[in-house]
């Protein structure tokens, strides 16, 4: 199989199939004698893996931990699973960081007026001079 039919049936770019060669993340594939790469099933399989996972929010090394899981016989389903909460908490952390982030702003424009005058407390206190206007400074 050529990149071409490889990013069809993984739904990846030849471009992000070649990244991740070069990356270290995927088996490379065989090269035949004029120098294109000969793809096989299992190419696909570790593809289709490291697509899945990067949607998942999976970071470029954490999969290539993983399809090294998957390349490993003798894994064990509890480190992958491990991984896979690991993962989950840090997405809940980054969700409620994300929840404060947005309570902070909507705090923010509340205490905006929003009208035409050049007085802004969202500027004023993202600056840290949460008092200060700029005709008042010396």
């Amino acid at each position: 199989m050529n990149i071409s039919d490889v990013a069809k049936k993984t739904g990846l770019t030849s471009k992000a199939i070649r990244f991740y060669e070069e990356k270290g993340v995927v088996t490379p594939p065989l090269r035949s004698e004029n120098g294109y790469r000969s793809y096989n099933p299992h190419h696909i399989d570790e593809l289709n893996l490291l697509r899945q996972a990067r949607q998942v929010g999976f970071t470029l090394d954490e999969c290539r931990e993983l399809v090294t899981l998957f390349n490993d016989p003798a894994r064990h389903s509890a480190d992958v699973k491990a991984r896979t909460l690991q993962k989950a908490d840090e997405i809940a952390a980054h969700i409620e960081e994300l929840h404060a982030m947005r309570a902070r702003l909507l705090a923010l424009a509340e205490a905006c007026p929003g009208d035409d005058g050049a007085e802004c407390p969202i500027i004023n206190h993202l600056a840290g001079c949460c008092h200060q206007t700029a005709g008042k400074r010396g």
